[in-house]
C-alpha cells in the first residue's frame, strides 16, 4: 500500500516529468513560447551559461525565443537525475541532450521549483555543458 509520502513523490515526479516534456514539445518543437507561462513562474530566474542573469517570464520568453530560433534548435529532452525537497519546494538536478541544426550537445542542469496557482513551475534554472 501507498504512502501519502510515496502518492505525494510519484505525483510530484509526474508533474515535473509533464512539464519538462512541455518545454520540449511546445516551446523546442512547435516554437510554442507562450507555453513559457506553463513551465516558468511569473518571477522567475534564468542563469545561462556566458550570460547575465534573466529575470521574469516576459525576459525568459525572449531569450528562449532568440536560442531556438537563432541556433535552429530541434529538441532538448530532459532527464530528471534527482529530486529534493528544498523549503517551499523542489529541486531538481538533471541532464539535458539538446539537438540543433549543427549538431547535438550534453548539458546538466539544475531547477528549482515552486507551485504557482497549484501548479509546479520552474523558479530558477541553470545550466551548463555536461
Amino acid at each position: 500500500m501507498a504512502t501519502p509520502q510515496t502518492t505525494f513523490a510519484n505525483d510530484l515526479k509526474a508533474a515535473m516529468a509533464k512539464v519538462n516534456d512541455l518545454f520540449n514539445s511546445e516551446v523546442i518543437g512547435k516554437r510554442d513560447f507562450s507555453a513559457i507561462d506553463q513551465i516558468y513562474t511569473e518571477d522567475a530566474r534564468i542563469l545561462p551559461p556566458g550570460a547575465p542573469m534573466i529575470s521574469g517570464r516576459e525576459s525568459i520568453r525572449g531569450f528562449w525565443r532568440d536560442l531556438v530560433q537563432g541556433g535552429n534548435v530541434k529538441s532538448a529532452a530532459l532527464t530528471s537525475v534527482d529530486v529534493m525537497p528544498s523549503g517551499d519546494g523542489v529541486v531538481e538536478i538533471g541532464k539535458a541532450t539538446i539537438a540543433a541544426e549543427g549538431g547535438s550537445m550534453d548539458v546538466k542542469y539544475v531547477v528549482y521549483w515552486r507551485t504557482e496557482n497549484g501548479q509546479w513551475k520552474w523558479h530558477v534554472d541553470i545550466w551548463n555543458h555536461a
